[in-house]
């Protein structure tokens, strides 16, 4: 995902928790904030209690990859962040790409 996508500062993450809506699946969180920028924005959460770092790391690539097939469905303007939680440490892909696409329908994003 190309790095304009992404939110990476401390303060984009709590603004989008704070202010933002947000939606829950078992595997996942996911809150939303109009950025009022002509793309989305990305950011993905994986704490330590989802387990070691390589754990972390694969919740993560799997998060990414689910949102990037999904990205040219959801409208610009939007600054999404998805916070995992400890059933996704065991779930295979296609769950977590299930759980991505039920959040963004709930949330109104895609049909």
């Amino acid at each position: 995902m190309e790095r304009r996508y992404r939110l990476r500062e401390n303060e984009d993450f709590q603004k989008v928790r704070q202010e933002g809506r947000s939606w829950t699946q078992p595997l996942m969180v996911l809150c939303a904030l109009p950025n009022g920028l002509s793309h989305s924005r990305f950011g993905f959460s994986v704490s330590r209690r989802i387990g070691k770092a390589t754990v972390r790391n694969r919740v993560k690539r799997m998060m990414r990859e689910a949102v990037r097939r999904r990205v040219s469905q959801i409208p610009p303007g939007q600054d999404l962040v998805l916070i995992a939680r400890a059933p996704i440490a065991r779930a295979p892909f296609r769950e977590v790409e299930a759980a991505v696409e039920g959040l963004l329908s709930q949330a109104g994003l895609i049909k």
